[in-house]
């Protein structure tokens, strides 16, 4: 397995370099990582602070480790913090992010790039979020006896870890110092195959959006084109997604106001969509506080201000679940609104969670959702009873940080 995994980097490696003049993901993988260990060891050669390492696979990683950076932050000020991402969704979005001293892409994993990243960083602890599995970056921080976390991991019987040929990747899960899960079902799945150090902290994604509710920033072209009429939010929406929510936006726009943010912004994807919503749509680089009412669909054609949108909507739809799969929705539930989306939802437990509630509704296609939509624009007192249940949901699971944080502080005495 090991020699599979071995091909597989480099046939990765090459696939990169080969679409780099094509794609614009593969070009910004490929030239974030030229020249990577000299930035790197000129931003932290002979600097005599203590250093942790945080690394996060993408954004969405990065959102659920954010409350880990920031409590280690406040708590061990004069440690500084290496950020790493895989992807550049992830990198590109956070480059800036003042929470960590240092940001870089990760280097590929290899006995070579490992080592040598480990010689700069010179990590105290290393902090992985989530999916993030690597051999040869395991392997080093064991030899080194450096500390190793994995936090919000959530694992299914389906994956390698648990077939009878993953030892391979077994031996990874093994060189965690700890590995801090998400719900019960992963905690056994681990205790099944003998790893015995993980214990079960939850998502720490509800500390963040309780931390992003409580700062919500405010908007005021969003505020004027609301013009407090039920505001309905679709978030990181994508092209599938549209074509089944045209229908609802088309019946409702005259009453309801709609907010679309796509999952991607790009100036193609975003023609289409202003052609797909005609008359009445705008979008929000070009329209002012003003004249903001006059419209009844605001499309969003930028980044970072989904979180303090939702802040603005009475009901919430949810892109992703009808491709790769579904998109953040706790940032919605942290302020109750009743949540639509597609059916690729089964890999995320607070999505499960929601839907069982009946907080959540997952539909098929256009009919399904404005049948599902009817029912709680149009019954008394389901709005309310959704709205009531899912903001004790989400503060019930709150926490994760204050576990991981009470043995990061064992770990570092």
């Amino acid at each position: 397995m090991k020699l599979l995994y071995d091909i597989g980097l480099k046939a990765y490696q090459a696939a990169i370099a080969l679409a780099a003049p094509f794609n614009q993901k593969a070009k910004l993988m490929q030239t974030g990582r030229e020249g990577q260990f000299e930035r790197m060891a000129q931003q932290l050669q002979g600097k005599t602070a203590p250093v942790v390492w945080f690394h996060c696979a993408s954004l969405g990683e990065f959102e659920q480790g954010r409350p880990v950076i920031e409590s280690f932050k406040e708590e061990f000020p004069r440690y500084k913090v290496v950020l790493t991402f895989f992807s550049p969704s992830g990198y590109e979005v956070r480059k800036n992010y003042a929470g960590a001293d240092h940001i870089f892409y990760l280097p590929l994993d290899s006995h070579l790039n490992a080592n040598r990243f480990l010689d700069i960083v010179q990590p105290k602890l290393a902090v992985f979020v989530k999916y993030e599995f690597w051999h040869y970056y395991l392997q080093a921080l064991q030899e080194r006896a450096i500390p190793v976390l994995s936090i919000s991991a959530i694992f299914r019987p389906d994956q390698v870890f648990f077939k009878p040929y993953g030892g391979f990747n077994r031996s990874m899960l093994q060189r965690f110092t700890h590995l801090y899960t998400q719900n019960e079902a992963s905690w056994k799945l681990l205790q099944g195959i003998g790893i015995t150090k993980a214990s079960i902290a939850g998502d720490t994604r509800f500390d963040r959006v309780l931390q992003t509710a409580a700062s919500v920033k405010t908007i005021p072209v969003v505020e004027a084109f609301a013009q407090g009429k039920e505001v309905f939010m679709v978030g990181s929406s994508w092209p599938a997604d549209i074509e089944v929510l045209l229908p609802l936006i088309q019946k409702h726009r005259q009453g309801i106001q709609f907010i679309i943010a796509p999952h991607e912004i790009h100036e193609s994807g975003i023609s289409q969509l202003m052609q797909q919503l005609g008359k009445g749509a705008v979008r929000f680089s070009q329209v002012t506080e003003a004249d903001a009412g006059r419209y009844n669909v605001l499309v969003v054609d930028n980044i970072g201000m989904l979180s303090s949108l939702y802040s603005y909507g009475t009901y919430a739809y949810i892109g992703g679940a009808f491709g790769k799969g579904l998109h953040n929705t706790l940032e919605a539930a942290v302020f109750g609104l009743p949540l639509f989306f597609g059916q690729k939802f089964d890999k995320f437990q607070e999505a499960k969670d929601l839907v069982a509630l009946g907080c959540a509704f997952p539909i098929n296609n256009a009919d399904e959702l404005l049948q599902a939509f009817e029912r709680v624009h149009t019954t008394p007192g389901l709005h309310q009873g959704i709205t009531d249940k899912e903001k004790t949901y989400v503060h019930e699971q709150a926490g994760a940080t204050a576990k991981i944080m009470a043995d990061v502080r064992q770990l570092l005495k």
